[in-house]
């Protein structure tokens, strides 16, 4: 099993059936149909653990969710989510031990792999997610969902041996179906899939990514775990006048956004530096969650059910904005401590919440015009949640289906656009991609970059057709490799170590006695090394200045591998940008 696809068994699919799956969009589409089943059952059966775990461990009263309780025994909501976090964090030990790469998610996948995911690390994802939720810990469970419906599209995708591009299409299948059957919503998750996992929106993917959601949507709700629409006051009409103060509250969600993420951040860089070892980090994080949630079980699990329960509540100015804090500080400490989940739903509830402190301060202000609280509510929760996540159509189709309330579609788009624009502005990320930046992935989102790193300098180089010692004569130069042979000569010392490029073309215009190569040469401390990518070494050529260079095994070793030249390297890194732009345009 290779570093990101491991198989956890292969199907024996007839070959006539794999060409037809690879030949017509027809039959690709009823594989999207199967991953987005596959998926809905998955989400299903993830809601019923998580909702098991909670009924048992915090002994909730029938039918009652962990967030929308309102108030638990102190003892047990301080002991589950700390002992839940010190066996969680055993089992990091131990992973770490016997699988210490990191688990690739579905964008990072189709980003960098073309869509190739393990299975089995999938399955360990999803049963972290399940178990961190189930103990109480403040994260979401759309890591676990859109895990699962990933990695299974991953897997059927490579039995099937589909192309790189309709396998990371069916990546962003299994992932969207997965957040549509988990919100009721399958416009928001196949533009979830679209817009978080497969990166462009294209006429040639949207209809397999909208049959898959469909298909998990439906799958969810025949097995009874649709989730119910919001229960808000909404207006009828949104006045033009309030657009100013949505977009206000956009990009007030946004700075909000860029806190949080930050904030995560901080607590990892803590945990890190203390040296506390990496199995006692999450008891820690559970035991800040368990306070919290002693205070306020609104702070702990994923803030869904509290969501639905509390969003058109009115709760007194200093009351929502402690909740708002206690629900960001364990989301912080959870994630930050090792949990495993993510922020989406966290940050639809902490969204809501953030609303209604805005419509608190608002309130206050004379020249602002009432407006209900549940829509300062459902554009926080869209805004905040574009900011952390990245997809302000997602958003804005979560707001449209949750709510069913066409009228503030235009607001929630207004704020959603608003959150995004002041975090690429002022931070430039999202959650997941600030995540692959601080382990030093240069990935902005999940658009096919892993070709450039697959075309590599060592892929290009061409072998060094001739070579000469720095201390020939000009002379014996001049005879050995005669005007025209070649345009450059790769110069290398009596250790067979790179000494520089000559040009025969000067060597013949350059006069005198006793002159050697070692007088024309050029570029000696300008080379390429074969791991390279083609932007890496277009970017060596251009502050070299040079048409071409040798590529060397080392800084240090200096031995010639072979020479590449400019004009190559571009002509090979343009044919592979219109061939991606051919595959994405369906041409």
């Amino acid at each position: 099993m290779d570093k990101v696809s491991g198989h956890a068994g292969v199907l024996r699919i007839p070959p006539l059936l794999r060409a037809l799956v690879r030949a017509d969009e027809v039959w690709l589409a009823l594989l999207a149909a199967g991953v987005g089943v596959c998926a809905g059952l998955g989400v299903a059966l993830i809601n019923e653990a998580s909702f098991l775990m909670h009924q048992h461990l915090f002994k909730l009263a029938p039918g009652m969710e962990l967030s929308e309780t309102p108030r638990l025994v102190p003892l047990r909501a301080f002991a589950v989510p700390t002992l839940g976090g010190l066996l969680f964090g055993i089992t990091l030990w131990i992973l770490a031990r016997f699988r210490p790469r990191p688990l690739v998610d579905p964008i990072e996948a189709n980003a960098l792999y073309g869509g190739r995911m393990s299975l089995i690390d999938s399955l360990i994802v999803v049963a972290q997610t399940a178990w961190s939720n189930g103990v109480g810990a403040s994260v979401g469970m759309e890591a676990g969902y859109a895990q699962l419906g990933a990695g299974v599209a991953s897997w059927l995708g490579r039995n099937f041996r589909l192309r790189r591009n309709d396998l990371r299409t069916l990546v962003g299948c299994g992932a969207g179906a997965a957040i549509a059957g988990a919100f009721n919503a399958p416009l928001c998750g196949a533009f979830y899939g679209i817009e978080l996992i497969i990166g462009v929106y294209s006429v040639m993917t949207l209809p397999f990514v909208v049959i898959a959601s469909l298909a998990g949507t439906l799958t969810v709700q025949i097995m009874g775990f649709g989730a119910p629409p919001l229960s808000v006051v909404l207006p009828v009409v949104v006045p033009h006048d309030a657009y100013g103060i949505v977009l206000i509250e956009g990009a007030a969600c946004g700075i909000a956004g860029i806190l949080i993420m930050r904030g995560v951040t901080l607590i990892e860089f803590g945990f890190r530096r203390s040296g506390i070892p990496l199995w006692l980090r999450p008891l820690i994080g559970g035991g800040v969650v368990g306070l919290l949630g002693c205070l306020t079980p609104q702070a702990m699990s994923s803030g869904h059910s509290a969501l639905h329960a509390y969003i058109d509540v009115r709760f007194p100015f200093l009351m929502v904005t402690g909740l708002f804090l206690a629900k960001a500080v364990a989301s912080a400490f959870s994630i930050g401590s090792g949990f495993r989940g993510g922020l989406f739903f966290t940050s639809l509830f902490l969204g809501a919440l953030f609303g209604k402190v805005f419509a608190g301060v608002v309130g206050v202000m004379p020249f602002v015009a009432p407006m209900p609280v549940g829509l300062y509510a459902v554009v926080g929760m869209s805004g905040l949640a574009a900011a952390v996540i990245g997809g302000p159509m997602t958003m804005t189709f979560l707001a449209l289906e949750s709510t069913q309330n066409f009228a503030v579609t235009m607001a929630v788009l207004a704020a959603s656009i608003a959150a995004t624009i002041t975090v690429r502005r002022l931070f430039g990320y999202s959650f997941a991609t600030w995540r692959f930046h601080l382990r030093g992935e240069q990935i902005r989102s999940a658009v096919d970059v892993g070709w450039i790193h697959a075309l590599t300098v060592g892929r290009m180089m061409r072998a060094v057709p001739v070579t000469a010692r720095p201390e020939t004569s000009l002379e014996v130069f001049r005879e050995e490799v005669p005007l025209g042979a070649v345009q450059r000569v790769v110069v290398v010392d009596a250790n067979g170590q790179y000494a520089g490029i000559a040009y025969p073309a000067e060597a013949a215009t350059v006069t005198g006695e006793n002159r050697r190569v070692q007088d024309i040469l050029h570029h000696q401390e300008h080379f390429l090394l074969p791991g390279m990518t083609v932007k890496e070494g277009l970017a060596v050529f251009e502050a070299a200045e040079a048409d071409a260079l040798a590529v060397l095994s080392g800084p240090d070793t200096r031995q010639v591998l072979g020479l590449l030249t400019e004009q190559y390297a571009l002509r090979r890194y343009n044919e592979e940008l219109d061939r991606r732009r051919r595959e994405v345009s369906g041409e």
